[in-house]
C-alpha cells in the first residue's frame, strides 16, 4: 500500500512541480557553471547503492574536499543553492528517485557508504527499508548544517552524536511502519515547513 502511494505522489509532484523544476533549472545554470542536477551514491534498500538525485546547491566537485554541509556560510554553496537548501527545493528531484522505487516519499535518509559503514549491527536495521524523502529525523535535524557549524569538529559531532540521533528517530519509524505512520509523519513534514516559512517571513519583516 505504501508503494502505491509512494507512486501515485511522487508522479502527482512530478507533473505539478514541472514549471518550478525549470524556473530553478535556469537559475542554477545561470548562477554558477556546472551540470543542473547532482548526483551522489547513496545506501539504499538491502544496503545496495544508488544515484541521489538533487538540484546542484554547490560548486561542481565540492564533495571532494567534505561530505558534509556546515552552516549557511559554507564557501562552497552557490548563491541559488543557499535558497534552495534553505527551503529544501535542492530535494525534489528525489522525486524520481521515488518513482523507480530507490527511495520512498517517508523512510529514513540515505546515507553515503563512508558513513554506513560505522552503522552497528542494530543500526543496520534502517537498511531493512527503502530509504525516504522524509521521517521523524528529517524534521528534527531540518537544521543539521547550523548544528554542525557550532561545533569545533564538525565530522566527530555528526558520527558521535547527530547520526545515532537520526537512526534512532528511523527506527520509531520502522518498528510502527503502517500507512497511518506514513501519513502522519507527511503531515508532520508540511506542518515543519510552513512554520518555517512563518519564522523566516517574521524575521525578514524584522529586519
Amino acid at each position: 500500500m505504501i508503494r502505491f502511494f509512494d507512486i501515485i505522489f511522487s508522479l502527482i509532484g512530478l507533473l505539478i512541480l514541472l514549471p518550478i523544476f525549470i524556473i530553478i533549472s535556469i537559475w542554477i545554470k545561470l548562477d554558477s557553471p556546472g551540470p543542473i542536477l547532482y548526483k551522489q551514491v547513496r545506501v539504499g534498500l538491502d544496503g545496495v547503492d544508488f544515484l541521489l538525485f538533487k538540484f546542484r546547491s554547490m560548486v561542481i566537485n565540492s564533495d571532494k574536499r567534505r561530505l558534509l554541509t556546515v552552516g549557511n556560510l559554507d564557501n562552497r554553496v552557490t548563491f541559488s543553492g543557499y535558497y534552495l537548501r534553505k527551503w529544501k527545493l535542492d530535494e525534489l528531484p528525489q522525486l524520481v528517485n521515488v518513482l523507480t522505487g530507490k527511495m520512498s516519499i517517508v523512510g529514513p535518509r540515505p546515507e553515503v557508504r563512508k558513513y554506513v559503514d560505522f552503522y552497528s549491527d542494530e543500526q543496520r536495521i534502517v537498511l531493512n527499508v527503502r530509504p525516504g524523502i522524509t521521517d521523524y529525523s528529517s524534521i528534527k535535524f531540518r537544521n543539521e548544517s547550523e548544528l554542525l557549524a557550532q561545533s569545533s569538529n564538525p565530522e566527530e559531532t555528526y558520527t558521535n552524536i547527530i547520526m545515532p540521533e537520526k537512526i534512532k528517530l528511523s527506527m520509531v519509524y520502522i518498528k510502527h511502519r503502517n500507512i497511518y505512520q506514513y501519513f502522519k509523519i507527511i503531515i508532520l513534514t508540511l506542518i515543519s515547513g510552513i512554520k518555517f516559512i512563518d519564522k523566516s517571513s517574521k524575521s525578514n519583516k524584522a529586519q
